[in-house]
């Protein structure tokens, strides 16, 4: 398998922003019962076509499966709800096996034997289900929002052992992924992702600098900003604007304690799943697309702010919100009686949001004097917002819980009223500073299902696109 080394031709790339552009429009997400029903009815009506088999078992008994789709010299793996507060891939593969199963000539072209997993991680999507009917309410998604601990994330808890470092408590979804991986060897790997705001952005496991300007073409064409601000990691090579390489986590262990940090931390958990299907020679592709858009996150406007500035402030506001969140969490310990995700999620994210920000502040101790741009200075800001309302509101459901089942201690409802009051303190300020507006769903799946159809012309082989 080699990477083409010239851009796909005029003609192909017409092609795939054609189709990109002609993803249905949707105002919600579905639930994970309507998701396999919905994939169930496309098997119904294409049985000759479309399969499945069972590939695991969720921790809480959900079936997990995998759906294959044609016969072709090549093979894709698609997979959904590695992070289950990131459901845009739910409506990327209910497009993307609708239009391979209905378009016999489109799947001809493409001469792969596609293989889906709807949803990775269904119990984490169900502690999701409560704002995806308007994924549009801004306030809704703070107050039911979750996302697990990391070493319960399906996508990071492979196994990985390097320096101080060792993990090999595979869940039984991890377990699941890695049997789809060895079972399609792919050519082609898309974990499906979304962030939550900003703009655009991709990984890649290896540099294709012909897939760069379709990459970039594809979000220009759908209203969809670029993320030009500052990275999730400092550690990521830069391949292209918003476009990144994905690295190794030893290169990210590396990083961190260069800047004398802890490298990893109670709570750590392994490798990706990318890193996996690596000795397959896959090419892998995340393709992370905003929720919501900020006009100002491809603002390279150079602001009268230095860098280093913005750094050291935005960590000092992170530590704050890392302090804040443990205090109330060691204020609440002696009395919890609950062993809920919500919970084990809080434990390792407050104390997460305060290393987040001694990084930041050592990064602002050797960063150069250089002046920020205007999406650099927003995406420093819109990350304290993000630990804060993430991690608070997770915090307050799981203080809830408790409340509502009755098993309450004094103590524990006076620290879930004060962890109430905090968070909904923070999400007054992010709903009024912050000038982010809703993308309309159609935009951000035809992004992520043109980016799949992108990578996947630049295999080689017997790929035909169609000019028309």
């Amino acid at each position: 398998m080699h990477d083409s080394a010239a851009a796909p031709t005029a003609g192909a790339t017409e092609d795939i922003l054609r189709r990109a552009g002609a993803a249905p429009d949707h105002t919600a997400f579905p639930t994970v019962d309507a998701l396999n029903e919905q994939l169930e009815a496309l098997r119904a009506l294409h049985p000759d076509l479309i399969s499945v088999q069972r590939i695991g078992t969720s921790r809480l008994g959900e079936p997990i499966s995998l759906y294959s789709i044609g016969d072709g010299a090549r093979s894709a793996l698609v997979v959904g709800g590695v992070h289950p507060n990131e459901p845009i891939g739910s409506l990327t593969i209910l497009h993307l096996t609708e239009q391979l199963a209905s378009d016999a000539a489109f799947r001809g072209q493409l001469d792969t034997t596609w293989h889906i997993v709807p949803c990775a991680d269904p119990d984490g999507m169900r502690l999701n289900e409560g704002w995806f009917a308007d994924p549009s309410d801004r306030e809704r998604y703070a107050r039911e929002f979750y996302r697990p601990a990391p070493d319960e994330q399906v996508e990071w808890t492979f196994p990985f052992s390097y320096k101080k470092a060792y993990f090999d408590a595979m869940m039984p979804e991890t377990q699941a992924l890695a049997r789809a991986i060895d079972t399609a060897r792919p050519d082609l790997y898309v974990p499906l992702h979304n962030s939550e705001g900003g703009g655009a952005y991709f990984y890649l496991s290896r540099p294709v600098p012909a897939l760069y300007p379709l990459l970039h073409a594809l979000p220009a064409a759908l209203g969809v900003p670029l993320h030009t601000g500052e990275a999730e990691g400092a550690h990521f090579t830069v391949l292209a604007p918003a476009i990144y390489e994905m690295g190794t986590l030893q290169d990210a262990y590396d990083w961190t304690e260069a800047y004398g940090l802890d490298p990893y931390p109670p709570g750590s958990a392994g490798d990706a799943s990318t890193s996996y299907a690596q000795k397959y020679g896959t090419l892998s592709l995340i393709a992370e697309l905003p929720q919501f858009s900020d006009p100002l996150a491809d603002d390279t406007t150079p602001t009268e702010t230095r860098y280093r500035d913005a750094l050291r402030e935005s960590g000092e506001a992170l530590q704050e919100t890392g302090t804040r969140l443990t205090a109330l969490v060691d204020q609440v310990t002696p009395f919890l009686r609950l062993d809920t995700p919500l919970l084990r999620a809080a434990r390792v994210f407050a104390p997460a949001a305060t290393a987040a920000g001694e990084e930041n502040v050592a990064r602002a101790a050797q960063e150069s004097d250089r002046f920020a741009t205007v999406s650099e200075v927003e995406a420093l800001s819109g990350l304290v917002r993000l630990h804060r309302l993430r991690w608070g509101g997770m915090l307050v459901r799981a203080l809830r819980a408790e409340v509502e089942a009755g098993t309450a201690a004094p103590e524990l409802r006076r620290t879930a009223v004060e962890a109430q009051d905090l968070f909904d303190g923070w999400l007054e300020g992010a709903l009024q500073s912050g000038s982010s507006r809703p993308l309309p769903l159609s935009a951000v799946v035809g992004v992520q299902y043109g980016a799949i159809l992108a990578a996947h012309a630049q295999l080689g082989g017997a790929s035909r696109w169609a000019s028309d």
